[in-house]
């Protein structure tokens, strides 16, 4: 029962999706104009990374290993954010698992949509900043971000065409919109970030266009409804 109840909040998020994927490719544009007008190398240095990494991704061995280990510690990561106690892990070629004391939908589809990686990297160069002039290197660390970000999204579509238990624990409608929206969020916030779009630029965005999106749903909702109702009133003998 609860998992027909995750599948319809699943359902009900999907308007939801639609409005941050609009409003991350309104910043988007916002952003590949803006570096249109940076004629600098820095502009190209997230979309680089990221390519490089889509380049060994398909090309060369794989390197699972490291992805199930920042899987496991990102499930190790969220537990203790939320109060857990972590146990034994182990880290596999092709799997692995870590014992936790407590487990929600968020620290099972964490590893989907938190790039463990790039957060490292984010608090590494955050360090190094105190002690180190990091800007002139800044355009290496944009690099590296484009880099494991691309680590990221590959890895976790390659997983998620799999079977996972993580997301059959909670459905597949319900885990796979909470991904898509987290991921879709995620890329917003590092456009703005990186980018000239501000956090109000996207809040105001994703404001207006959940409102426009919800108010739409449940005006089609409230058509077919009518329609429906009328129809099974007309088969009545």
């Amino acid at each position: 029962m609860w998992k027909f109840c995750k599948m319809l909040i699943g359902v009900a998020l999907l308007p939801l999706c639609w409005a941050a994927s609009v409003s991350v490719y309104a910043l988007f544009q916002t952003s590949v104009e803006s570096s249109i007008n940076n004629s600098g190398l820095e502009a190209w240095a997230l979309p680089i990374g990221f390519i490089s990494w889509a380049v060994i991704f398909f090309l060369l061995p794989r390197p699972t290993r490291t992805y199930v280990f920042g899987h496991e510690l990102t499930h190790a990561f969220w537990a203790l954010m939320m109060g857990g106690r972590i146990g034994k892990m182990k880290v596999g070629k092709d799997s692995g698992y870590v014992e936790l004391s407590k487990t929600n939908f968020i620290i099972t589809l964490a590893p989907y949509f938190f790039p463990i990686y790039i957060f490292i990297l984010i608090g590494a160069y955050s360090i190094c900043s105190f002690y180190f002039d990091v800007e002139s290197q800044r355009i290496w660390w944009l690099g590296g971000v484009g880099f494991t970000w691309a680590f990221h999204l590959t890895f976790t579509l390659n997983m998620l065409a799999q079977r996972q238990p993580d997301v059959q624990e909670h459905g597949r409608i319900f885990s796979y919109t909470v991904i898509y929206f987290m991921n879709v969020l995620l890329i917003g916030i590092w456009m703005v970030v990186i980018g000239a779009p501000t956090f109000q630029d996207f809040r105001h965005l994703l404001s207006a266009e959940t409102a426009e999106i919800y108010h739409a749903a449940n005006a089609l909702f409230k058509t077919g409804w009518l329609h429906a109702a009328q129809w099974l009133e007309g088969r009545q003998p």
